[in-house]
């Protein structure tokens, strides 16, 4: 299992658009291994961050690169929301 880290930040007055094309493509994550593991919003509405994980690197390879995805785009480049992408694990939480 690989995991990722999205941090999207989104301008103001740009929530709606992104949440359009949230709806399009993270249905499509499941059609390439994928799955949303957590999805977390700032109070003001404009950081966004979801944890994703996949079965391989080629489930982000392929998902990426799915027409359906792209077909959306447009939505991303309305809502000016800018996204990115860091592959992490997880690291033992120490005690106090």
């Amino acid at each position: 299992m690989i995991e990722y880290v999205a941090v999207a930040r989104i301008p103001e007055g740009g929530l709606e658009a992104f949440l359009a094309y949230e709806s399009t493509v993270l249905p499509l994550l499941s059609d390439h291994g994928g799955r949303l593991d957590r999805r977390l919003r700032s109070l003001d509405e404009r950081t966004e961050v979801h944890l994703l994980s996949f079965a391989d690197e080629s489930g982000l390879t392929t998902y990426r690169a799915d027409p359906r995805r792209a077909a959306a785009a447009h939505l991303l480049a309305a809502s000016g929301a800018t996204v990115e992408l860091v592959p992490v694990v997880e690291v033992a939480a120490e005690e106090p």
